[in-house]
């Protein structure tokens, strides 16, 4: 179980770190690093839910801004969205 958990951490990493324009693989890697061993395993798959989501809509969110897709009142939407980079 413990080495599952690394490899869906590894993977992470990985997604957060090359997301496909550099504001957001900056912002994610560093959410990620700062979060990321804090995390329970539903936390874990709430952060895979939200890299799942492209970049423009993130980048609203993030910013308060409209995006195309409702996000979930939990708690990694709310530690992104108050998250200061």
């Amino acid at each position: 179980m413990a080495a599952d958990i690394e490899q869906i951490k590894k993977k992470i990493i990985y997604r957060s770190n090359y997301r496909g324009t550099k504001e957001m693989d900056k912002l994610l890697g560093a959410f990620t690093r700062k979060y990321l061993d804090q995390l329970d395993v539903k936390d874990l798959d709430e952060l895979i839910k939200l890299l799942e989501i492209d970049d423009n809509n993130l980048y609203n969110f993030y910013n308060g801004l409209n995006t195309d897709i409702e996000f979930e009142d939990n708690r990694i939407n709310n530690l992104f969205k108050n998250f200061k980079y």
